[in-house]
């Protein structure tokens, strides 16, 4: 900092305000220091910064990388913690290490508040103990921490409007591919036999395991292929097992939607693709992560202290993969 104030000509006070985006340089001196600080490769040192502060400012994010959904939180997440004055530091769940080390970092990292997202690889005791100390959001997490914020779509009126939908077009045979033993899968096939049921379909409802993966789907439609009659429409519990089920099928020669109507769910980016174009239950990214940081900032600059549950409602986005039912063969 010093060799860029010397080059300008300035004080090393005025580099800093710049470089921190303060108020009081003018215009003119912002674009030399700028232009001095490219020539000479010069980077503010921010872990230096952040030693310095009273508060860091900083939100720790743990995030999985495998579902589309998650990675599309994390971008509205750097957004809406921008416009309050927060920093991201993010940390990834991958298999080669566990949760405990990914939370560690980001505290070590002086993140004020934690937000988890993704599965849970399993309850982690000493999450409640964390919880004791900075702020812990969950969204749409499976494993409950004591004295944490939960931030969550609201999965049964998500999978409600998926089977009315399908009823009001003549469907009656409608199979649900289920997300394994995730929370949220638990909460869509709930939604689903409670919607059945009440379009007087019960007698109708079929379910297949599956999880939230490409195989999953595919898996699926080779066992409903392998029946004597394919239902009129399946239901899966992601947009992934969706996609594996459309490519078995495509394959196969199965017309969608003409034979079988197909519905995913979360439309992720995925679903929008033209080739794809998957009716798919809408989970708002950008309002989880809105929600996420509101509840945050409530924590950390609003002095709230007790556990609070946030919830969204989803809608269907209707696109190519589904329609009226086929007639009865």
């Amino acid at each position: 900092m010093g060799d860029v104030a010397a080059h300008v000509g300035v004080s090393r006070q005025l580099v800093s305000l710049v470089m921190r985006g303060q108020p009081g340089p003018s215009d003119e001196s912002r674009r030399r220091v700028r232009e001095a600080a490219e020539e000479l490769g010069y980077r503010p040192h921010t872990a230096a910064q952040l030693l310095r502060r009273t508060r860091s400012r900083q939100i720790g994010v743990l995030f999985n990388m495998d579902q589309p959904h998650n990675v599309e939180l994390v971008e509205s997440l750097y957004a809406c913690a921008q416009d309050v004055g927060y920093g991201i530091a993010l940390s990834a769940n991958v298999p080669s290490r566990d949760e405990r080390q990914a939370i560690e970092e980001l505290l070590g990292l002086r993140s004020e508040a934690l937000i988890l997202t993704g599965p849970s690889s399993g309850p982690l005791p000493e999450l409640g103990r964390v919880a004791e100390q900075v702020p812990v959001v969950q969204v749409s997490r499976s494993a409950p921490v004591p004295g944490a914020d939960l931030v969550r779509t609201s999965e049964a009126p998500g999978m409600s409007s998926a089977i009315g939908y399908l009823a009001d077009l003549g469907h009656r045979d409608i199979v649900h591919v289920d997300g394994g033993s995730a929370l949220e899968a638990e909460e869509r096939r709930r939604g689903y036999r409670d919607a059945m049921r009440r379009h007087g379909l019960a007698e109708c409802a079929r379910e297949l395991p599956g999880a939230f993966t490409e195989e999953s789907g595919a898996r699926a439609a080779r066992e409903l292929l392998a029946q004597e009659v394919l239902p009129t429409a399946v239901v899966t519990a992601n947009d992934r097992c969706a996609r594996g089920l459309l490519d078995v099928f495509v394959r196969a020669g199965v017309r969608v939607p003409r034979d079988v109507s197909v519905i995913g769910y979360d439309d992720s980016r995925p679903a929008h693709l033209s080739f794809l174009d998957l009716t798919s239950v809408r989970q708002d990214s950008a309002q989880l992560a809105e929600l996420a940081v509101q509840a945050v900032t409530e924590r950390l600059d609003g002095g709230r202290t007790r556990a609070k549950e946030f919830a969204i409602t989803p809608t269907l986005t209707v696109r190519g993969t589904s329609g009226p039912a086929r007639a009865a063969e």
